[in-house]
C-alpha cells in the first residue's frame, strides 16, 4: 500500500525519533498539528454566478515561536497535503535557526481558470474565514505555488479593513511598495543554488563541470537555473507544466527566462522555439542523464515506479517532499546524495523571517545584506547537516530531520506541557 504524503512524514519523523532516543510522548506531540482549520470561500464569479471553493490553515507548531508558512492554491491541494507541508516547516524553520514554527494553508482551486478578479475575492475572502487564527505573532503567511507578491497584498489589505490600520508584517513575500524585503522573490532559488554549491566543493566538483535537469521553472525552478548558470553550471533540461526542454551541450537560461516570464501570465516552455532544443516530458527529464537533479515542482516526483532509473549522482530538493520515503531509501542504498528540502529550499522562509523583522521595526535592509544573512543561515545549516550525517554516516535526510527534531523536542521539553 503506497503510503501518502503526510504518512510519509510522519513515519520519518518515527524512525528518526528513534535514532535520537526522544521520549515517545514528545514524539507523539511533535506529529500531530497544534491547530487544522477547514473553510468553506463563497465566491461572486465574473458571470456572477456564486462558486464555493474549500480552503485550509493548518498551524503545526508554535514551541518555537511564531507559526510560518506558504499559501497554494492548486487543484490538488487536500488537508493531508496542507499537514503534512507545515510539519515540514516546523522542520526548516528548526534546520534554519529562525524562531519559527510550522503552518501551512491552501485552497483547492484551478487558478488559471479563474480571472484575476476572481482570484482577488477568493483571496479575500480567505484571508477574512481565516483571521481567527493567523496573526503577526501567530501565524504569518507566505506566497507558495501559484500564489505571488499580489496575492499577499490582498491578504495584507484584508487584514488591515479588519484591524483598522496597515499591518506590514502579517504576511510576508509582499511587493516592496507593501513592505516587502529586497531578495525575497529569489531567496528560495538562491537557497537552493548556494546548498547546491556547497555539496558541490564537499565532492570536490567544480561547477563548469556539472551538468543539471531542473523539473519545475517556477519562482524557485527558474531562479536556481538563472544563478546556477551564472557560476557555470551547464543547465541541459528544464520543463514546467507543459512539457520541457533539452540540450545536453546546455541551454540558454538568460533567453529562456526572458520568454517565459516576458508577459503575465507566464509563457510556457512548450512555446519556446529553438531549433537547438528537444522537447522533453516531466517523466523524461527525471530520468536524464545528468550531475545534478533539482525538482522544484510538487511533492511524490520521484517515486518507486521511476527510483531506479534516476541517473544523477546529487539530487537537491527545491520543491518539498518530492521524493517519497519508500524511494530515498533506494537512492541511499544507491549512494545518491539528497539534499532535503527542509535544508536545500529553506531560504524563503529564512528572508520571509528577514522581511517579518523588517516590518515589525519598519527599517528595512538593502539588497547586500539579504543575501549576506541568508548565505551565512543557510551555510551554517548546510554544515550542521553534513557534519551530523558524517557523524552518524546517514543520509542528509536523516541528519536533517535528527538535527531539527532534537531542537523542537528541547523547546517542548523547557516551556512544559500546558498547564
Amino acid at each position: 500500500m503506497v503510503r501518502s504524503f503526510y504518512e510519509s512524514v510522519l513515519a520519518q519523523i518515527d524512525q528518526e525519533a528513534k535514532k535520537i532516543g526522544l521520549d515517545p510522548g514528545i514524539t507523539s506531540v511533535i506529529k500531530e498539528p497544534e491547530r487544522q482549520l477547514i473553510v468553506s470561500i463563497p465566491v461572486v464569479t465574473d458571470s456572477d454566478d456564486i462558486r464555493v471553493f474549500t480552503g485550509y490553515r493548518v498551524q503545526h507548531s508554535s514551541a518555537r515561536g511564531p507559526c510560518k508558512g506558504g499559501i497554494r492554491y492548486h487543484p490538488l491541494v487536500t488537508l493531508d497535503e496542507i499537514k503534512a507541508l507545515a510539519t515540514l516547516m516546523t522542520l526548516k524553520c528548526a534546520v534554519a535557526h529562525i524562531p519559527f514554527g510550522g503552518a501551512k494553508g491552501g485552497i483547492t482551486c484551478n487558478p488559471a481558470q479563474l480571472s484575476q478578479r476572481e482570484i482577488q475575492r477568493l483571496t479575500k475572502r480567505y484571508a477574512a474565514a481565516i483571521l481567527p487564527i493567523i496573526g503577526s505573532k501567530t501565524d504569518i503567511p507566505a506566497p507558495d505555488v501559484n500564489t505571488s507578491a499580489d496575492t499577499m497584498g490582498w491578504i495584507m489589505d484584508a487584514v488591515s479593513m479588519y484591524k483598522g490600520q496597515t499591518v506590514l508584517d502579517i504576511v510576508t513575500g509582499k511587493s516592496l511598495e507593501l513592505g516587502g524585503s529586497l531578495g525575497r522573490f529569489e531567496a528560495t532559488g538562491r537557497g537552493v543554488m548556494l546548498t547546491t554549491l556547497a555539496a558541490l566543493e564537499k565532492l570536490h566538483r567544480h561547477p563548469k563541470d556539472t551538468s543539471i535537469v531542473i523539473q519545475g521553472f517556477g519562482n524557485v525552478g527558474s531562479i536556481a537555473a538563472k544563478l546556477l548558470a551564472e557560476k557555470g553550471c551547464k543547465i541541459i533540461g528544464i520543463t514546467d507544466i507543459s512539457g520541457g526542454i533539452y540540450n545536453p551541450d546546455g541551454l540558454d537560461i538568460p533567453r529562456i527566462y526572458n520568454h517565459v516570464y516576458s508577459t503575465k501570465p507566464p509563457c510556457l516552455l512548450q512555446d519556446y522555439d529553438d531549433k537547438k532544443v528537444s522537447s522533453v516530458t516531466n517523466e523524461e527529464l527525471l530520468e536524464l542523464e545528468t550531475d545534478i537533479l533539482i525538482p522544484a515542482a510538487l511533492e511524490n516526483q520521484i517515486t518507486l515506479g521511476n527510483v531506479d532509473h534516476i541517473k544523477a549522482q546529487l539530487i537537491v530538493e527545491g520543491a518539498n517532499g518530492p521524493v517519497t520515503d519508500k524511494a530515498d531509501g533506494v537512492l541511499n542504498e544507491k549512494k545518491i546524495i539528497v539534499i532535503p528540502g527542509i535544508l536545500a529550499n529553506s531560504g524563503g522562509v529564512i528572508v520571509s523571517y528577514f522581511e517579518w523583522v523588517q516590518g515589525i521595526q519598519s527599517f528595512f535592509w538593502d539588497l547586500k545584506e539579504v543575501n549576506a544573512n541568508l548565505k551565512k543561515l543557510i551555510l551554517k545549516s548546510f554544515q550542521e547537516v553534513w557534519d551530523m550525517g558524517q557523524k552518524e554516516a546517514t543520509s542528509l535526510r536523516s541528519a536533517a530531520y535528527m538535527l531539527s527534531l532534537k531542537k523542537v523536542a528541547a523547546s517542548l521539553e523547557q516551556r512544559g506541557i500546558f498547564p
